[in-house]
């Protein structure tokens, strides 16, 4: 049952004491003020659709602090510290000078609400709709679009703990799981808390645990009792089989049906990192940086600093990559953008849905690769996609093979290249040249093109390093590192974080409320 405001508060109502105390222009009075014209009760209602219960504390409250919360990066237990203890804190939500709000569990409900119902970032549309109100963004057209990991907030588990970890889980989660373990699972005490006794530096001792433990594995998964799982049963299940396999391969002289196994010299494609949020993923950013998490996606517009739509997703996968979200960032924009990014985002087919959806493309194209440093790439090569023929730098010209899956074609020079007097720059293989012809050829030669003019050049660093200021204020005070498990919590408080910042933006450029319409205040001189 949704709560409404009653009564008084407990003890004097703070910001109408000591509204001089609470710093001017901040994010605690503009909310203080107008928390109830930002987040109305009627935003809620469809997350307490009981009439009957106890009434909850009023969801407004909730999502003031909530968005105070995400904006200075505290977890439950501190924020409700903050409100019992700092005015700012207790003006901006409403509280009274002795109250001593609320149990920090509330806002784990409340976000739970949140994840459940129909909007999950209601509070970040609201925000939005705030940013629309004020005009700020009329005339802008620019968007500039950006990715970055986000740390899990989970260790990393070597594959002993992974198997270990499931195990147990199947135990505790599967209707029947214990006592099946007691009869098949003979390579560890699973209940015991810490890591198999065993000579750790020895490796044949390692390999022989690797081989009980995948033998527990694949006995306790063979041996439970069928029967219809549950949601959290059957995820227990399913991550213990994938635990099981990822990390190891039937041992040397061995097909795997002997129940001999070692880790496998290769890690898995998508490989889970850890059994505590099976959602994160071992990421590389580039050649040398490496982190387990997830991937944060942002588009903003560069003049102003403003997040205009986020995602966080897991950190691995074709559809989790930073061109196969830039699409969804841009969903709600109405009217034709310019539409600016690095190299990631310059796939042959999201430039292929941006202009077909009218927009202009400021997107840095990818590097091409050379076979011989300071050779010939397919930029040399006359490329003609509709006679289906290309033509080398000497002037050999031959056909374009069939698409292969993915699209792409071939053209294979072989002979032509032997006696060639250009191949020591096109070439190392003996057999000669093959070219491998893109699908969107023609719209990715075309951008490389593009990028080479000044105006375009100029564009770009103009209005691109920008978004990199956004980044910087996303993972600020510890943001860098996410609160919660899975991609579904942290999506949600990815949206409060940028509604929180650009809340402050908003305010720091003047936001007030005049004759009941949002609007910018003109600076002062």
């Amino acid at each position: 049952m949704q709560g409404e405001w009653a009564g008084e508060p407990v003890g004097p109502d703070v910001w109408e004491t000591c509204r001089e105390l609470i710093p001017t222009g901040s994010v605690f009075a503009f909310v203080a003020e107008h928390r109830e014209i930002l987040f109305p009760a009627g935003m809620f209602a469809d997350m307490y659709p009981s009439r009957n219960g106890r009434p909850s504390l009023p969801p407004q409250v909730l999502a003031a602090t909530v968005v105070l919360q995400a904006l200075h990066g505290l977890s439950d237990f501190e924020t409700v510290q903050e409100l019992r203890c700092d005015l700012r804190w207790k003006a901006a939500c409403g509280l009274g000078l002795l109250d001593t709000a609320f149990d920090p569990s509330l806002l784990t409900y409340f976000r739970r609400r949140l994840r459940h119902s129909q909007d999950p970032s209601r509070i970040f549309a609201k925000v939005r709709e705030v940013v629309a109100a004020t005009g700020v963004l009329k005339g802008k057209h620019r968007r500039a679009l950006d990715s970055t990991v986000l740390d899990d907030a989970v260790a990393t588990q070597d594959t002993v703990t992974q198997i270990i970890s499931a195990i147990r889980r199947v135990i505790r989660e599967v209707p029947g799981g214990r006592e099946t373990a007691a009869e098949h699972c003979t390579a560890h005490d699973y209940a015991d808390p810490g890591k198999p006794k065993i000579a750790w530096d020895d490796e044949a001792a390692r390999n022989a645990l690797i081989d009980a433990l995948v033998t527990d594995a694949l006995n306790l998964l063979g041996h439970l009792p069928e029967q219809q799982l549950g949601e959290q049963a059957a995820d227990a299940v399913g991550l213990l089989a994938l635990v099981a396999g990822q990390d190891v391969e039937p041992a040397e002289d061995s097909d795997g049906r002997d129940g001999r196994w070692r880790i496998a010299k290769r890690t898995a494609k998508n490989r889970v990192v850890s059994t505590i949020d099976p959602d994160a993923r071992h990421i590389h950013k580039n050649r040398t940086r490496h982190q387990e998490g997830f991937k944060g996606h942002v588009s903003i517009e560069p003049e102003t600093g403003l997040f205009t739509a986020v995602a966080l997703t897991g950190g691995s996968g074709a559809s989790n990559h930073e061109a196969a979200v830039a699409a969804d960032l841009l969903a709600d924009e109405e009217g034709e953008l310019t539409v600016l990014g690095d190299a990631a985002y310059g796939t042959g087919d999201l430039r292929m849905r941006l202009q077909t959806d009218g927009h202009t493309l400021v997107i840095k194209p990818p590097p091409l690769r050379q076979t011989i440093p300071g050779g010939f790439t397919i930029d040399d090569f006359r490329i003609d996609t509709t006679a289906a023929t290309a033509t080398c730098p000497a002037g050999h010209t031959i056909t374009l093979g069939r698409p292969q899956t993915g699209g792409n074609r071939q053209a294979q020079f072989k002979t032509l290249c032997r006696t060639c007097p250009l191949r020591e720059r096109c070439t190392t293989s003996k057999t000669g040249r093959t070219l491998t012809v893109h699908p969107q050829h023609a719209l990715l030669t075309t951008a490389r093109r593009a990028a080479t003019d000044p105006n375009w050049q100029a564009e770009y660093r103009r209005w691109r390093p920008p978004v990199e200021r956004a980044i910087a204020w996303l993972v600020a005070r510890g943001s860098r590192r996410v609160p919660y498990r899975g991609v579904i919590k942290n999506d949600t408080w990815l949206h409060h974080r940028a509604a929180a910042l650009n809340l402050r933006r908003l305010i720091n450029l003047g936001l007030t409320r005049t004759d009941n319409t949002w609007t910018l205040a003109p600076a002062t001189t």
